[in-house]
């Protein structure tokens, strides 16, 4: 298999692909059964990648950023062009900053939440983790709670 970072014409998203081969990509491409994820168009070609060398009997270790046709960091951010993947780091920029003034209060959020909201527990922000079920609940009882984007040190 063969791992090519794409492009598509009208927009320049940038994405991955596998392919068995070169004609294989090529065959694909020919016959519009390669789109753009994030827009489906059938105009797609190869980027400019960086080639990726081993040594006789050793693969070489992976680089941040090989084959890569972002600069994003992570996830979604990955797939996305020039403005979405700005807008992304945004997202994670504002995320960082609430956390960095919120308690976590880790897995009884939608408890901590009650607690604030009905004047049991003082008056904070707070953020940790809540099922779709506690955050329905929640905003049915007319209590907000927003989930944030997923930040790259959050998987280490």
């Amino acid at each position: 298999m063969i791992s090519f970072a794409l492009r598509c014409q009208p927009a320049s998203h940038a994405f991955d692909g596998w392919f068995r081969s070169g004609d294989d990509f090529e065959r694909q491409v020919a016959g519009g059964l390669v789109t753009c994820p994030v827009c489906g168009t059938t105009d797609v070609s190869k980027a400019l990648m960086k080639p990726a060398l081993a040594k006789a009997g050793r693969r070489a270790p992976a680089q941040a950023g090989d084959n890569a046709p972002s600069a994003a960091p992570d996830g979604a951010a990955r797939y996305a062009g020039g403005e979405a993947a700005a807008a992304y780091a945004k997202l994670q920029a504002i995320a960082r900053e609430l956390r960095a003034k919120s308690d976590y209060v880790g897995p009884k959020f939608a408890e901590e939440a009650r607690r604030i909201h009905y004047g049991e527990s003082e008056q904070r922000q707070i953020y940790g983790e809540a099922s779709p079920q506690e955050v329905k609940s929640l905003g049915e009882e007319g209590i907000a709670a927003l989930p944030l984007p997923p930040l790259p040190e959050d998987k280490n």
